[in-house]
């Protein structure tokens, strides 16, 4: 359960919790909190965490933290376009690879004790 604090706070200690839930699946931490700052006709992006599969997967996750299941839960406060930034970030962070691995966008939810992990919850057409 998230005690009361900054949203900052908060938000890193449901990255840590997010974080261990996928390692102990088998994910391997890659990179955390990449930024990419607002361009030209571009939007800031950020991705929360990016992981790789034992299959060799790039997985590019949002973690999204709620006391509770009021106002929809977690999963529901995705929207589309935070999935556009999230998008952005990842197709910047793919440059860096001459051949870029399969890929997928996953959320993780957390509502107070429970999590949710939703496997390639959205594409990036």
């Amino acid at each position: 359960m998230f005690k009361r604090g900054s949203p900052k706070i908060l938000g890193t200690e449901a990255e840590d919790r997010a974080l261990r839930y996928l390692q102990q699946r088998g994910l391997r931490l890659v990179e955390r909190n990449y930024r990419v700052a607002a361009g030209p006709g571009a939007p800031a992006g950020e991705v929360d965490l990016i992981l790789r599969e034992r299959d060799g997967t790039l997985v590019f996750v949002e973690v999204r933290a709620r006391a509770g299941l009021s106002h929809g839960g977690a999963a529901a406060s995705v929207t589309a376009t935070k999935q556009r930034r999230l998008i952005y970030a990842a197709r910047h962070y793919l440059l860096r690879h001459a051949t870029p691995p399969p890929c997928r966008f996953d959320v993780l939810a957390l509502d107070g004790d429970q999590i949710e992990w939703l496997q390639a919850a959205f594409d990036a057409e």
